[in-house]
């Protein structure tokens, strides 16, 4: 939500407030999206679906939004009380609209159950009924359900009433659990046909009434920490047409509207750039005209600095949109926004308000994703030395539940099983999880390595020691950090090439109890090679009979091929300063790796992890490309390989331009001169595009937040901007800088964890089941969740897609903040 800061203690007057005096519409009706509306209450009827490899995202199914807050998800049909995510989830087949309600039509193929959910308005609330294609199979009956997942950081603390029974919505799990050894949590409360969830708070209170068939409370935190609070009623045996009915009741509070979201740069502003705040407004409201920014005292006195009147931007999604310019205030100082009775929290105008943007991203998140070390910044221990136990070699003709894939080739002359020497150093775990992507951990080393070469990047906050595999956080060494990551990435991007003459698609753990794990790295194996002629808990100090060694999945893709290349002809060119050899080897590595990309047609067929279109291939190779030729300093088969790649950097151009323009002192003048002609033409797209929202910059509307394209569109700007400032202006960057640090929809945090008065302090890292974060990580941010909602929770950590940090999007971060902070020094 957006933060409000001494909004209680100011001195509104009275005439700002001007509450909204239309009457209520008499209850939910169905939306051209095919959703159920009215002011407060918002019902998604399966626009968002179960993914076909993740699963249960927390957000499929029927869906409620109430007083803005989406507090219920994943309304369908489950087979077991409490869901974990990679339980059997049913397939969306299609969705109708009849003359009073959506009907979903879905199925579980396997089980052999297909079924129909109705969803019809009853005045403030819904009717949904389970109709079945024939009764439920014997070996379902008793296990599928209807169930609606509750967010927990709604209702935690608050009471519910299921039938007689009443109780406490628990902050923390505790049971009771099934006492068969099988996990299985037992019901909070059970057998009503009625229940209310917070009786005594108007804005989260639901009313669930079963005709028929008792309902259930769960806690599925008590099967896994992301799980919801879960209402559950069992389908009856023999029954197909309402086979199940609720009646879900949200209670309404008449003429409710959201709370305005002034958003802003959390950072702050350097007084001479461009300072413009947005404002989310709720269409339902009578929205202020007047908007006013106060300077703070030192006494703590308000004095208005600039009094003005909103601008109307237009709606985009279900909110309006109006801005607040406040560029004229240049005066150093503390600021905050007072709009519609509130006073929001304050920010800085200072010369060196973006002194300390980026440095948490490097000295703390990056070091503490550090793989292969132990970490530790001063009394605290982030992890213990990690995955000494790399790598098993993965089996052929697997898809892992992460999204790996291996098929027939294994690419390795390692046979199944088997441990794989060498793969025990450097490199960074991913994200919230404890895996190595190769391409993202080679996208890390080229943008450090772009950014130690454009804006120097020499802090220094930790002692990294490779020989002693140690990280201390908060004790420079005397090495710029920037370098030293660059060295730990360039470890394990190299020692791929050694031990296979090729980069893998990555490592990760073997089974879903490891992939889970939480916590501390250090724990999550047991640093020993497994062994199977050893017993189950057999070790002789140095194998142990324990198979939690990670996978390495090995299949040779070019695509990934081009982005190790890319990334050690990169790093050679600055690891010179702390480390010539390794500087020697990288180079040495990426002119193979890069010439065996030339004719990659034996290897089209290798799978990769995610889904990859047919561009990627020719992405890969302009990157890779551009630094073979700024690290060769032009030599001859890189340039005519540019040249040749032209089409591509112009078809692709929001992407590849600024990393095409990085070659420029190296090509000739026509080179020159179709980049100067490409960027004129993308210009006018590129302010299409941004002009499609609020904020100036794009937008993700996928299934993953986007921060990092955010970050990524700022760089590629500002590089743009570098080689030719008479097209391209500034503006796009600091857009995307303001983006990231606050100005977006849904509220104003900053994404990037500590940077900034209020900044993201909950998310989905290591550490997310203590409700904390990492400093310096970057959350993916607002999602848009379908077909209208935009997203982010603030304090629920589980829901990876808004919240999950990951060492690529965070190193993107760090070159788009510097971006950003040398075109402020252009004014």
């Amino acid at each position: 939500m957006r933060t409000v800061w001494f909004a209680a203690a100011l001195a509104i007057q009275p005439w700002l407030i001007q509450p909204c005096l239309a009457a209520a519409p008499p209850g939910l009706t169905i939306s051209p999206n095919e959703t159920l509306e009215m002011p407060g209450l918002s019902v998604i009827v399966d626009q968002m679906h179960f993914h076909p490899v993740f699963r249960d995202e927390k957000n499929a199914g029927i869906q409620i939004i109430l007083h803005g807050e989406r507090i219920a998800t994943d309304g369908a049909i489950r087979l077991s009380p409490t869901p974990e995510q990679w339980a059997p989830v049913p397939a969306f087949v299609k969705r109708e609209r009849g003359p009073d309600g959506l009907t979903v039509f879905s199925d579980f193929t396997e089980q052999k159950l297909s079924y129909r959910l109705v969803v019809t308005p009853e005045g403030t609330g819904f009717r949904v009924a389970v109709d079945l294609d024939q009764p439920l199979p014997a070996d379902l009956v008793g296990k599928a359900a209807f169930g609606l997942d509750f967010l927990p950081t709604s209702y935690f603390g608050k009471t519910y009433v299921l039938g007689d029974a009443t109780g406490i919505f628990p902050r923390t799990p505790g049971g009771p659990m099934a006492k068969d050894g099988s996990g299985d949590p037992l019901p909070l409360a059970a057998g009503g046909q009625s229940i209310v969830l917070s009786p005594e708070d108007p804005l989260t209170r639901v009313t669930i009434t079963s005709d028929g068939a008792p309902l259930s409370l769960y806690d599925a935190r008590n099967r896994a920490q992301n799980g919801w609070f879960v209402v559950h009623a069992l389908i009856p045996a023999g029954k197909t047409t309402n086979a199940l009915v609720w009646h879900v009741q949200p209670n309404v509070i008449k003429n409710w509207t959201r709370d305005p979201v002034v958003a802003f740069n959390q950072a702050g502003y350097t007084p001479e750039r461009p300072k413009v705040a947005t404002i989310e407004l709720d269409p339902h409201m009578k929205a202020p005209a007047d908007i006013t920014l106060v300077r703070i005292g030192t006494d703590g006195t308000r004095t208005p600095a600039l009094k003005g009147t909103i601008k109307p931007w237009g709606k985009w999604l279900r909110y309006d949109y109006a801005t607040f310019d406040f560029s004229a205030v240049r005066t150093p100082g503390v600021y905050a926004i007072s709009y519609a009775g509130h006073l929001f929290n304050p920010f800085r105008i200072a010369t060196d308000a973006y002194a300390h943007l980026w440095q948490p991203s490097l000295d703390t998140y990056l070091a503490e994703q550090m793989d292969h070390m132990a970490v530790r910044e001063q009394y605290r221990a982030w992890q213990g030395l990690s995955h000494m136990d790399d790598a098993r070699q993965a089996a052929p003709n697997i898809q892992h539940f992460d999204g790996y894939k291996m098929g027939p080739h294994l690419d390795s002359p390692f046979q199944p099983g088997e441990h794989i020497p060498g793969l025990n150093v450097g490199g960074w775990q991913d994200a919230g999880d404890y895996d190595i992507q190769t391409s993202d951990n080679a996208w890390v080393v080229r943008d450090l390595v772009w950014g130690r070469e454009l804006f120097g990047l020499d802090w220094d906050e930790d002692t990294i020691d490779e020989a002693a595999r140690s990280v201390e956080i908060r004790k420079p060494d005397g090495v710029p950090d920037v370098l030293q990551q660059i060295r730990h990435g360039t470890l394990q991007l190299l020692a791929q090439y050694k031990v296979f003459g090729h980069a893998i698609v990555g490592i990760i753990e073997p089974t879903l109890k490891l992939y889970t794990h939480l916590g501390d790295a250090g724990s999550q194996t047991d640093r020993l090679i497994y062994d199977p002629k050893l017993g189950p808990n057999e070790t002789n100090g140095l194998y142990s009979g324990v198979p939690d060694d990670r996978w390495a999945f090995t299949s040779d893709v070019p695509a990934d091929d081009y982005h190790v290349a890319g990334a050690l002809a990169a790093a050679s060119r600055v690891l010179g300063d702390i480390d010539p050899d390794l500087a020697a080897q990288a180079l040495a590595a990426a002119k193979v790796m890069w010439a065996n990309q030339q004719d990659p047609s034996d290897r089209m067929d290798r799978p990769e992890r995610g889904d990859w279109n047919a561009g990627v291939l020719d992405m890969a190779a302009v990157s890779a490309t551009v630094d073979m030729v700024i690290t060769t300093k032009g030599e001859a088969p890189y340039v005519a390989k540019l040249k040749s790649l032209l089409p591509t950097i112009k078809q692709r151009f929001q992407w590849l331009g600024g990393v095409a323009t990085l070659a420029l002192p190296y090509m000739d003048a026509d080179y020159r001169a179709q980049l100067s002609r490409f960027t004129a033409e993308a210009k006018t797209a590129i302010d299409a595009e941004a002009a499609k929202t609020p904020f100036g910059v794009p937008v993700a509307m996928g299934t993953w937040a986007g921060s990092g394209q955010v970050a990524g569109f700022g760089t590629t700007m500002y590089l743009l901007h570098r080689a030719f400032p008479q097209i391209i202006g500034t503006q796009y960057t600091l857009d995307a800088l303001d983006y990231m640090l606050g100005r977006h929809p849904a509220t104003n945090l900053s994404l990037v964890s500590t940077v900034g008065t209020e900044s993201k302090m909950i998310a989905y890292t290591h550490n997310r089941a203590d409700y904390s974060t990492v400093p310096g990580a970057m959350v993916p941010g607002v999602l848009v969740v379908q077909p209208d909602f935009p997203e982010q929770k603030v304090q629920w950590p589980f829901l990876w897609f808004e919240n999950e940090s990951t060492v690529a999007t965070t190193a993107s971060y760090i070159l788009g903040a510097n971006a950003a902070i040398a075109v402020t020094r252009e004014r």
